[in-house]
């Protein structure tokens, strides 16, 4: 079965759970699961926030539009993104293009709550890292819906709740884009 919805791409903002729901997800479905910054990280051997201070925010996102196009070009994996991965319009046309999109989407304050005592969020390191959140909500978000073929509100519920309802969505959606053969 060769079709956009073997990959599964997970989207959204810094602290939505790409990376617990990706993990738990890939074991669900029985895929290789990649980090598209852990993979950065991997590769480089350095941490994103030591490339963000030698190559600054536009080296590091070249480094993510490459890791991003060599990740989905594989079949059949989880892959989380990094928040800012939408950013590139290249970007948004690959996952798009290659695997099903979903939107993790959590509030501000939701947000907050999981970033807040992180220190290897670089675009937090500012004086008012609850207003740079904000900000980049408000930036991005447009940009998840563009793609998002399912937008999940994380909220407050069980991440192995919300990885079973994500299976039970992409089951549906599979058995659908079967049907229409």
């Amino acid at each position: 079965m060769n079709n956009r919805f073997d990959n599964i791409f997970l989207v959204g903002l810094m602290g939505s759970g790409k990376t617990t729901v990706g993990k738990l997800l890939s074991k669900q479905l029985r895929r290789p699961f990649y980090d598209t910054d852990h993979e950065i990280v991997r590769r480089t051997g350095v941490t994103i926030p030591m490339i963000f201070e030698v190559e600054g925010e536009a080296g590091f996102r070249r480094r993510e539009e490459q890791m991003l196009l060599q990740l989905t070009q594989q079949e059949g994996i989880v892959l989380a993104t990094g928040g800012g991965a939408v950013l590139s319009a290249t970007n948004r046309e690959q996952l798009k293009q290659r695997g099903t999109v979903i939107y993790l989407r959590g509030t501000i304050d939701e947000l907050w709550q999981r970033t807040r005592h992180d220190r290897n969020r670089p675009l937090l390191q500012t004086q008012n890292p609850k207003a740079s959140l904000r900000d980049l909500y408000a930036q991005r978000d447009p940009l998840y819906r563009e793609i998002a073929d399912l937008v999940i509100d994380t909220g407050r519920q069980n991440v192995h709740s919300l990885v079973n309802y994500l299976v039970q969505c992409l089951t549906a959606k599979a058995t659908q884009a079967v049907d229409r053969r």
